[in-house]
């Protein structure tokens, strides 16, 4: 593992980069694994959880032992391998190009674009959403990746360096990939899910107590934020996507949750927060929150690496 100020100052760039730096349309290392692990999906899939474990092992295991390997080197040379790592892993930049992107179709009027652009944020069929509807939704998942593409991967890093990076990526992967509770994963899937539940309890909840601390600075409500996601952050099917929605909602004087559909299946979701639904307008809001929450995140993230 490198230095804790080279590991800092590695953090810290990484951040950066992925702010000034798009992620290229093809290459991306992101995808290339995606890529690999769903060719391993096709040797070894069965409707079995040992078959599963053994998936989820490989992904990740193999995922922090390049980490491994990267870090060797010394000075300069590890700065800008986590430098590099962070850079690929985070998706701070990407998620709130999307939640722009949105709230810029909806300003437009045009619905029929907001909720195909809604699909790179959200699995759920956007096809009868409304203005609103489309905004709760692209709000919730900017809420819920606030964790997934920003702190998790940051506080992993700052816990153990490169493979902390790119094993936490990786486990985040699978999850997306294979974590379903549908007929084909329900057993396949049960690893995946269960890390990456394991790997996001501390920075989901750690995403809520970052959400209140800066939310004054994107207008919110830091006690509005701190009461939600107490009083509320349990109440989401998931273990840890609660903390986030909830805290943001609060921050933003909203309430999310509701009636969502995956493919023609129906799910009610618990109400979060406490104020009025989302209308477009809010996801300029939320979007300013998240990059304020990127920026205590990284900082986080350098001053933990260097104790």
């Amino acid at each position: 593992m490198p230095r804790p100020r080279t590991l800092a100052l590695g953090l810290a760039l990484g951040t950066l980069l992925d702010a000034l730096v798009p992620d290229p349309r093809r290459g991306h290392p992101v995808a290339g694994f995606g890529r690999s692990v769903q060719a391993l999906e096709g040797r070894i899939y069965a409707d079995d959880r040992v078959r599963g474990v053994a998936f989820a092992a490989a992904g990740v295991g193999g995922a922090v032992l390049v980490g491994a390997a990267a870090e060797r080197g010394s000075g300069r040379f590890r700065i800008a391998v986590v430098a590099a790592a962070t850079w690929a892993v985070l998706g701070a930049r990407s998620l709130r190009a999307e939640g722009r992107a949105v709230s810029d179709l909806l300003a437009a009027g045009d619905l029929p674009a907001a909720r195909q652009q809604l699909t790179h944020l959200v699995g759920r069929d956007p096809s009868g959403l409304d203005a609103d509807e489309i905004a709760r939704a692209a709000l919730e998942s900017i809420a819920e990746n606030t964790c997934d593409a920003i702190v998790a991967p940051l506080f992993w890093g700052a816990v153990a360096g490169v493979p902390g990076l790119l094993g936490y990526r990786a486990a985040n992967t699978l999850d997306a990939m294979v974590g379903y509770r549908s007929p084909r994963y329900a057993r396949f899937g049960w690893a995946a899910a269960r890390l990456d539940d394991a790997l996001n309890l501390v920075p989901a909840r750690l995403t809520a107590v970052l959400v209140a601390a800066v939310a004054p600075l994107a207008g919110g409500s830091a006690s509005g934020a701190v009461q939600a996601a107490v009083r509320d952050g349990h109440r989401h099917p998931s273990p840890n996507s609660g903390y986030g929605e909830a805290a943001y909602a609060g921050a933003l004087g909203l309430q999310v949750g509701g009636r969502n559909v995956y493919a023609g299946r129906v799910e009610e979701r618990p109400v979060l927060g406490a104020g009025r639904r989302p209308e477009p307008a809010d996801l300029g809001r939320a979007t300013r929150l998240c990059a304020a929450v990127t920026v205590a995140a990284a900082a986080l993230a350098a001053l933990g690496a260097r104790r």
